[in-house]
């Protein structure tokens, strides 16, 4: 076995190092969000406004990368098995991207026959959800191990940080080498952002698993001359199979309250997403560009949130306002407010002048700022922390790929089902009711109510970590 002594005064890697080593977390990170968003948002609106394509057809595929993204626990399994993580964020990436290249060629064979381009992307929308959570799941778990507690949530605000700053960032240059838009450029465009995100990710790879391992075997091991592995590969392997190690972590009461958490939550997150700018237009009567702008101000909010709760989390707060994931229930409650203010919004849309829209934006965006970044820390430290899940003969040890994988694939369901039921919901209640106001005003009514019960869980989740 492969050893490393650590002499009695390195309990630590500089803060330096830790630094840039969630630097390389977040290349990576923004890698993957730069192929996602170009399929999720280029290649949505050409099947919409190019080829004239229902919205549902992109809306479907959309839906299906994010659903096909229940296999993150039998990745995360795979991962503990294999004992290596760098094989999978590389072979992950090397799928989302390929995937990526097979969604703008399937795009443009949909010109000349629908059928071909539309079972084409079928295959490259599974490729992305199947290379989304081979790649990000052990790289959360890497992330996790490799942050103390006190450097959990601003390890997640930057990494989440450099991830929208690379969808904004493919998105503006992408915009502009379209244009003028062609087919072909299309494809191109593609195969540049795919190749310059599996170059960029490769190389922030290199050394980052040793780096990251080290420092959790450091802090776990603070005593003179105590020798550790150098890989993961040098711990036991785990005895059972996954349908079996699966069964074993729902039994954990509070890994399957968490799991329920965030599906919960991210559920009413996402939503709200993609009916709050018609909303806008049908009741506000805002143009376009204003509801562009009401979109910024409540992503610019989210963000507020985020930085918020990494300074929370941080060691200057030192504990001062309270834990992290006591967060999780404060931030659903203030999403709940602003979800209840846009309910009022609707219900008097004949004055609409009396309930502005920017001050509830701002409320529902620091509240989802706050619970999404707790809740990732949360994930970070139910995934790496010692889980003892008490067997029929003996204590069996859950290893922190699989629970990285539910907790994801949770996520990832509720992402794929949020979009779709929450538009659903609000043209059927529109049908129902046949005034506008009225059905955006139950849709928001039933998301405050969702989020209530998420704030009820995280209390549950909190509750058993005090116990502990």
């Amino acid at each position: 076995m492969n050893q490393l002594t650590l002499p009695s005064l390195q309990v630590a890697e500089s803060t330096n190092s830790n630094w840039l080593n969630i630097f390389c977390v977040g290349i990576v990170q923004a890698s993957m969000g730069a192929v996602v968003v170009t399929t999720t948002t280029t290649l949505n609106r050409v099947m919409v406004i190019e080829l004239g394509l229902p919205a549902v057809v992109s809306g479907f595929l959309v839906s299906l990368h994010y659903i096909i993204q229940i296999v993150r626990p039998r990745l995360g399994y795979g991962a503990d098995q294999t004992k290596r993580c760098t094989p999978w964020i590389v072979g992950g990436m090397g799928v989302l991207t390929l995937g990526g290249v097979l969604a703008a060629l399937a795009t443009t064979w949909m010109a000349e026959n629908f059928a071909l381009g539309l079972m084409t992307a079928l295959i490259a929308y599974c490729m992305i959800g199947i290379g989304v959570s081979a790649c990000g799941t052990p790289l959360l778990v890497l992330l996790s191990k490799g942050v103390g507690d006190q450097q959990r949530a601003t390890a997640a605000t930057s990494v989440w940080i450099m991830m929208i700053f690379g969808f904004a960032v493919t998105s503006i240059i992408s915009g502009k080498l379209l244009d003028p838009f062609s087919f072909d450029r299309l494809v191109m465009v593609s195969v540049g952002v795919s190749a310059l995100a599996m170059t960029l990710s490769t190389l922030s790879v290199i050394g980052l698993e040793s780096r990251l391992l080290r420092n959790y075997y450091t802090r776990h091991a603070p005593i003179a001359d105590v020798a550790v592995p150098t890989s993961a590969r040098d711990e036991a392997p785990s005895s059972k199979n996954f349908k079996q190690t699966l069964a074993l972590l729902w039994r954990d009461e509070q890994a399957r309250l968490f799991t329920f958490f965030v599906f919960t939550s991210m559920f009413a997150y996402s939503a709200q997403d993609l009916i709050l700018e018609p909303f806008a237009g049908l009741i506000y009567r805002y143009t376009p560009g204003q509801t562009t702008q009401l979109s910024g101000t409540l992503h610019a909010s989210v963000l507020v949130g985020m930085l918020l709760l990494a300074f929370i989390g941080s060691r200057w707060a030192n504990g001062r306002l309270g834990r992290v994931s006591t967060w999780m229930s404060w931030g659903c409650v203030l999403s709940a407010l602003g979800m209840l203010g846009l309910s009022s919004a609707g219900l008097i849309s004949d004055n609409f002048y009396l309930v502005p829209l920017t001050p509830i934006l701002l409320i529902l965006g620091v509240g989802n700022g706050l619970f999404s970044i707790a809740a990732i820390s949360t994930m970070m430290r139910l995934a790496t922390e010692t889980l003892k899940v008490n067997s029929s003969s003996a204590n069996v040890s859950i290893q922190p790929g699989i629970r990285m994988g539910l907790f994801g694939a949770a996520q990832a369901l509720a992402f794929g089902l949020g979009g779709i039921i929450g538009t659903a919901s609000s043209d059927l209640s529109m049908r129902l009711m046949g005034d506008a106001g009225w059905a955006y005003s139950s849709v928001f009514a039933l998301e405050a109510v969702i989020f209530v019960c998420a704030a009820w869980i995280a209390r549950r989740v909190q509750r058993i970590e005090t116990e502990m």
